[in-house]
């Protein structure tokens, strides 16, 4: 289950489609067309994979990746699809494949996101019930020294097949000397059947360091739950998880 703060992971691709939807003086109206669409793709390699706070691979390193299509409509709202995967150790699944897409904009300095992810994994056992869907609302503003965020998802019937699902989250990301970044978040999880998940409604947060070099992204980040200790095992340990990225 996939991470996703979608005004955060669009902001590129969008912004990508913009730029190049600015056509050369005189260019015909079939090339503005061809240059407001944009593709892109990105890959990583994660220590472990946390999903609000929780590991889906008990500790193990993966790799991950996926590719993003954005469309800048020459106006107010822009779309966005994409497709992303992670492998994950679950009973009878080992892979996991998100599908995603919303719209996007901007009113008065304020980014906005409406979009959906569906959770998928190829290969499970139907009667799991981990397929699910869930419907992802995020605004963000950039005060220059800082920007913040905050994100809303809602799915009717979550993983595992627990019920209804709302997370609340908020993040600060603070740009530091020498091209680094920090970058901090909090979340809540709140799931209607907690025993048919798993686990108790919970808080997390996580503390992130990055910074990009000669083309890829590196990162630590300490991430921790309120979950009582012993009451899970490793999923909801205290984790220090690295990842080195590249976008294309």
């Amino acid at each position: 289950m996939k991470k996703i703060y979608l005004v955060a992971m669009t902001a590129a691709c969008i912004t990508a489609a913009s730029g190049a939807a600015l056509a050369e003086e005189g260019a015909p109206a079939e090339m503005e067309m061809e240059k407001a669409y944009s593709l892109s793709a990105n890959v990583a390699f994660v220590s472990d994979y946390m999903f609000r706070g929780l590991s889906q691979l008990d500790g193990e390193p993966t790799l991950q990746g996926g590719f993003d299509f954005g469309y800048d409509a020459d106006g107010p709202v822009d779309l966005y699809l994409g497709v992303w995967g992670s492998g994950v150790d679950f009973q009878d699944a080992t892979t996991e494949f998100d599908i995603y897409g919303g719209l996007t904009g901007e009113i008065q300095g304020v980014s906005w996101d409406l979009g959906f992810i569906w959770y998928t994994y190829p290969g499970a056992d139907s009667a799991l019930n981990y397929d699910f869907v869930e419907g992802a609302l995020g605004l963000g503003y950039d005060f220059g020294p800082y920007a913040v965020s905050v994100g809303f998802n809602y799915s009717p019937e979550y993983f595992g097949d627990s019920g209804d699902s709302v997370y609340w989250s908020g993040g600060v990301d603070v740009p530091l000397p020498e091209g680094f970044g920090l970058g901090l978040h909090v979340g809540y999880q709140s799931i209607d059947d907690n025993a048919a998940f798993g686990q108790p409604d919970y808080t997390d947060w996580s503390v992130t360091v990055s910074k990009e070099f000669e083309g890829f992204g590196f990162s630590v980040a300490y991430i921790d739950t309120d979950i009582s200790d012993g009451t899970c095992g490793d999923v909801c340990d205290t984790k220090v998880v690295g990842t080195i990225s590249k976008e294309f």
